[in-house]
């Protein structure tokens, strides 16, 4: 699976042997089962994620009700707001499917920052990427009706609809499964007409 993580890395700079042995001297990688809770809401983390094979999310408990907010599928980072601001968790993260994920902190990310410059060029453009889409989802989000934001995501990440269980898929898009079903039948029977 290393080799996975270097070729995206190579995407960005090109990687020397004593680099790729550097990364995996880290011991980063992990997997987890489907259902795994990787942060529970409350707690202090200092673990970043960035997904190699699987799917996890990120969810908020309001009133019992779990309150989807994100999904992180293969090549996509997570760094919990918490880490950064050294506060308890707002949100839980958990794995959706089995999951292999690279597990690092920020004393690791100096470490290997100082040894090789080169991977605060990546962390950089990789921030500034995610920074970038995660605006632009938001603002579609605020300016689409439920039945465009689905449309959305069948066109941007059409793997989530048969990764993600409808529920969660449903608070994702801030509807309630039964409506999203209802959304489905729609929008299946504009495209037979």
């Amino acid at each position: 699976m290393q080799d996975v993580l270097f070729d995206f890395i190579s995407k960005y700079v090109s990687l020397t042997e004593d680099e790729k042995n550097a990364i995996v001297s880290l011991d980063i990688f992990r997997s987890f089962k489907k259902g795994t809770i990787l942060l529970h809401e409350g707690r202090r983390s200092t673990d970043s994620y960035f997904v190699l094979k699987g799917c996890i999310r990120t969810y908020y408990v309001l009133d019992i009700e779990e309150k989807t907010t994100a999904f992180y599928t293969e090549m996509e980072a997570l760094t919990p707001p918490c880490v950064v601001s050294k506060t308890p968790s707002e949100f839980n993260i958990s794995c959706i499917e089995d999951t292999l994920l690279t597990v690092s902190n920020a004393d690791m990310e100096i470490e290997i920052n100082s040894k090789f410059p080169k991977f605060e060029t990546v962390c950089r453009k990789l921030s500034e990427e995610l920074l970038a889409k995660q605006r632009i989802d938001f603002d579609e989000f605020k300016t689409s009706s439920p039945e465009q934001r689905y449309l959305n995501l069948l066109q941007k990440r059409p793997d989530l609809i048969q990764r993600v269980p409808q529920h969660q898929l449903a608070s994702y898009l801030g509807v309630k499964p039964q409506s999203l079903s209802r959304l489905r039948a729609r929008i299946a029977e504009k495209n037979k007409g």
